[in-house]
C-alpha cells in the first residue's frame, strides 16, 4: 500500500504487488506528470526515506531493491517531485522534520541532525563550498552507525541519497551560486532569470520595452547575450517555461518581445565596449555561439582574440545549421558585425589539423589560452544495412550544403528523415522546400517523446511533411542507390536512463517506405579528429575539469564539444562561463562572475499591473503553409510596437519580491 502524492496526476492510496516498477506506478497508475513536466524524483519511505531519481525508474518495488537504491519502503509514503522541485532544499524539507523529532537521548541524533541541517541551510543560501559535501558524508556515516535507534540512523537518508543522485545539483548551489530549480530564494532573482542559460535580465528589458526604450532594454540584454535577434528568432525561451504568468493564463511572449526590441535597433551599430588591453593573446576554435560569445567577453575585458572558423563563412550552427526560414542570414551577420567591432578577429577556412595545431597556436602565434568551441558537426550513424548506398545523406551536411548554396537535387524526389530532434524536423521541412514530392519524418517513440519543439513539429506537418511515430529504420534497400526504407513498428517498453520508455522492436511488424533520399538525423558528436593523430574522432563529448580546462595547461573547451547539441542560448551561456575562467587562469586569480557584469537591476513599476491582469497572451503572425514550402521566407512575423509594450506589461514582475525580500 502506497499514499502516493505529490506531481503526480493521479494521487492516493495505491495498492499494488511487490516487485512492480516505480516507473509503473508513476505513469501508469498515477498518470505521469502535470502540464507535461519531467519527472525528477521519486522519494519514498516518509521523511526517513530517500530520493529515487528518474534514471532508476525500473527498480522494483521490494525491500532489498529500494534499500539498494539509497530509500526505504517506510511508512508506505511515496512522493512524486518533479522538475521544478530543489533538491537540496526538498533534503533540508525532511531535515528539518526529523532533526525536531529526535528525543536527544544520543549525541550522534541529537547534535548530527542540527549539524547536518546548518550544512543544508548554508548551501540553499549560496554559502556553501565543496568541503560541505564531504562533511555532509562524515556526518551521515557517524549517525548512521552510531545512533541508538532507527530514527537517527535513517535520518540523513534523504541527504545522502540527493548528494548521491543530484550531486550536479549541490555543485550548482555551491560552485555557481544558483539554484537550478529556482527555489532556493535567497539564489534566485526571478524564475525567467534563473532559468535562461545565459542569466539575461528579463525583468529589466521587459520593463524598459514597456517605456519604449528599445535602446536601453537591448544593452540589459547584451550585457549577457550579444544574440538577442537570433535569440528572439530560435531561442526555445525556457524563460516562458518557468514563467509564474503562465500559472494564471499563459507565459509572457518573452521571445517575440525579445525579437521586436531588437529589430528596431539591428541596422544601428554596436560597438562593445573594451577594457585597456592586458598584453595577452586567446585564440578561439570556432565561430559558432559559444565560440564568439567567448570570444566577445575576452575582448571586451582586453584580450587579443582570433577566432578560427573552418567553415567559410561565420556563425557555426547558426549559419549552416538553422535555416533561413527561422533564422535570416542578414540578422545573424549583422549580429556577428558587432562582435567583429570589439576587436575581435575572425579567420575563416581556418581548420584545426589542417592549417594549425594547438602545439603551433601556442608556441608559433603566442596565445596564452586556447578555447575549444568546436561544436558537435558530425552525424551519428544509423548501424543498419544499406546506409552507405546512394542517396543516404548526413543531415548536417545537407543543412550546410543549402546554407552555403550548394542544395542537392530533390525535386520530385521522395525523402525520409530519421529522427525526432531539430534538426530532423529543419531537414524534413528544407526538403519540401527544395521541391521534395514527398518528405516523411520517422522516428522511434511518440510525438509527445519528441525533442524537437512542439511549434516545429506542428509547423512542418501543416506544410506537408508526414510524420510516423513508433518505427525506426532497420535497413535501407536498393540497388546501388537507395529505393525504399525498411521500418520495425516499436512498442514501449521498460524505462531508460532518462526516465522515458525504451523503444523496442515488435518481431514481424515491419514495412517499407519507398524513397529516394534517407537523411539520419538522430544526433550529433564533435569531430575531434584534428586535435591529436591518435584521436578517433567518435567520442560524444570533449572532458573538461570544473573550470572548463581541457587535459592540456591553457586549453579550455565549451558549446556543444562539452554539452553535446544543445540550443544557441545553451552554447551562450557556455561561452560566457568559459571566458570567466580563461579570465581567471590569465590573470591567476579565482573567478568572480558578480565583477565581470553589472546586477540585476530592479526597476520601479510606471504603470497598474492590474491593468494587465486580463490581457492575454500575445501571438505573432504567420505566413500561411501554403504561401511559405516552397521557399525560405522567414515565417514567423514581428510584434507590432503597441502589442509588444502590452505584451511586456503582462510580467508579474517577481524581481519585485526580491528586492522587498533584501
Amino acid at each position: 500500500m502506497f499514499a502516493l502524492s505529490g506531481r503526480v496526476n493521479n494521487v492516493g492510496l495505491v495498492e499494488v504487488p511487490m516487485g512492480i516498477s516505480l516507473g509503473d506506478i508513476v505513469y501508469d497508475i498515477g498518470g505521469g506528470i502535470p502540464r507535461g513536466r519531467k519527472l525528477k524524483a521519486v522519494q519514498t519511505g516518509g521523511p526517513l526515506g530517500g530520493c529515487i531519481p528518474a534514471s532508476l525508474l525500473n527498480t522494483p518495488i521490494d525491500y532489498d531493491s529500494l534499500t539498494a537504491a539509497g530509500a526505504t519502503m517506510g511508512s508506505g509514503g511515496m512522493i512524486v517531485v518533479d522538475e521544478d522541485t530543489c533538491m537540496v532544499e526538498l533534503a533540508k524539507f525532511f531535515l528539518t522534520f526529523a532533526a525536531a523529532e529526535s528525543c536527544g537521548q544520543c549525541t550522534p541524533c541529537r547534535v548530527g541532525g542540527k549539524q547536518l541541517l546548518d550544512v543544508l541551510t548554508r548551501i540553499t543560501e549560496g554559502q556553501g563550498t565543496e568541503a560541505d559535501l564531504d562533511r555532509i558524508e562524515e556526518l551521515s556515516h557517524v549517525m548512521a552507525e552510531s545512533s541508538l535507534c532507527a530514527l537517527g540512523k535513517l535520518t540523513p537518508s534523504p541527504v545522502r541519497s540527493t548528494v548521491t543522485h543530484f550531486r550536479d545539483e549541490y555543485l550548482a548551489h555551491i560552485r555557481e551560486k544558483r539554484c537550478p530549480a529556482g527555489k532556493c530564494t535567497a539564489l534566485v532573482h526571478s524564475r525567467c532569470v534563473n532559468s535562461c542559460p545565459a542569466g539575461v535580465d528579463v525583468p529589466a528589458y521587459l520593463m524598459l520595452v514597456s517605456e519604449g526604450k528599445y535602446a536601453e532594454a537591448l544593452a540589459v540584454h547584451r550585457e549577457r547575450n550579444p544574440f538577442a535577434a537570433i535569440c528572439g528568432r530560435v531561442c526555445p525561451a525556457f524563460c516562458e517555461q518557468k514563467c509564474r504568468r503562465g500559472e494564471i493564463d499563459a507565459p509572457v511572449a518573452v521571445r517575440q518581445v525579445k525579437r521586436f526590441m531588437a529589430d528596431q535597433e539591428l541596422k544601428n551599430p554596436w560597438t562593445p565596449e573594451r577594457m585597456p588591453s592586458k598584453g595577452k593573446k586567446v585564440a578561439v576554435i570556432g565561430a559558432g555561439p559559444a565560440g564568439l560569445t567567448a570570444a566577445l567577453r575576452l575582448a571586451q575585458w582586453g584580450y587579443e582574440v582570433v577566432v578560427h572558423e573552418a567553415l567559410p563563412v561565420a556563425g557555426g550552427m547558426m549559419a549552416v545549421g538553422i535555416p533561413d526560414y527561422r533564422l535570416p542570414k542578414d540578422v545573424l551577420r549583422a549580429e556577428i558585425e558587432h562582435i567583429k567591432r570589439a576587436g575581435v578577429e575572425i579567420r575563416l577556412n581556418s581548420r584545426l589539423g589542417r592549417d594549425f595545431t594547438l602545439e603551433q597556436l601556442m608556441e608559433r602565434d603566442g596565445c596564452d589560452a586556447v578555447v575549444l568551441a568546436i561544436g558537435a558537426h558530425k552525424d551519428r550513424r544509423l548501424r543498419i544495412s544499406g546506409e552507405d548506398r546512394e542517396g543516404v545523406i548526413s543531415a548536417t551536411g545537407f543543412l550546410r550544403d543549402v546554407a552555403l548554396g550548394n542544395p542537392p537535387r530533390l525535386e520530385g524526389k521522395r525523402v525520409a528523415v530519421v529522427g525526432g530532434g531539430d534538426t530532423a524536423v529543419d531537414a524534413a521541412r528544407t526538403a519540401i522546400r527544395l521541391g521534395a514530392s514527398e518528405a516523411h519524418l520517422v522516428y522511434r517513440r511518440t510525438r509527445d517523446e519528441m525533442p524537437a519543439l512542439a511549434e516545429e513539429v506542428d509547423a512542418a506537418e501543416a506544410e506537408g511533411v508526414r510524420l510516423h511515430f513508433l518505427a525506426n529504420p532497420s535497413a535501407i534497400i536498393g540497388n546501388g542507390r537507395v529505393e525504399s526504407m525498411r521500418c520495425v513498428r516499436q512498442v514501449l517498453g521498460e524505462f531508460d536512463e532518462s526516465g522515458r520508455r525504451k523503444p523496442v522492436p515488435t518481431p514481424g511488424a515491419e514495412f517499407d517506405l519507398e524513397v529516394d533520399v534517407v537523411i539520419p538525423a538522430i544526433g550529433q558528436v564533435p569531430d575531434v579528429s584534428g586535435l591529436a593523430p591518435a584521436a578517433d574522432g567518435q567520442a560524444r563529448a570533449l572532458a573538461v575539469d570544473a573550470t572548463m580546462m581541457t587535459s592540456l595547461p591553457g586549453v579550455f573547451a565549451a558549446g556543444d564539444a562539452v554539452t553535446g547539441p544543445a540550443t544557441v542560448v545553451e552554447a551562450v551561456g557556455q561561452g560566457n562561463r568559459v571566458a570567466l575562467f580563461v579570465d581567471a587562469y590569465l590573470q591567476g586569480k579565482q573567478p568572480a562572475p558578480e565583477k565581470m557584469w553589472p546586477d540585476y537591476r530592479v526597476l520601479d513599476l510606471t504603470y497598474e499591473m492590474e491593468a494587465y491582469a486580463s490581457v492575454p497572451r500575445a501571438k505573432a503572425g504567420e505566413l500561411p503553409p501554403e504561401a511559405r514550402a516552397r521557399d525560405f521566407l522567414e515565417i514567423e512575423q514581428a510584434l507590432s510596437e503597441e502589442v509588444a509594450r502590452r505584451e511586456a506589461r503582462r510580467c508579474l514582475r517577481c524581481d519585485l519580491e526580491r528586492r522587498k525580500a533584501e
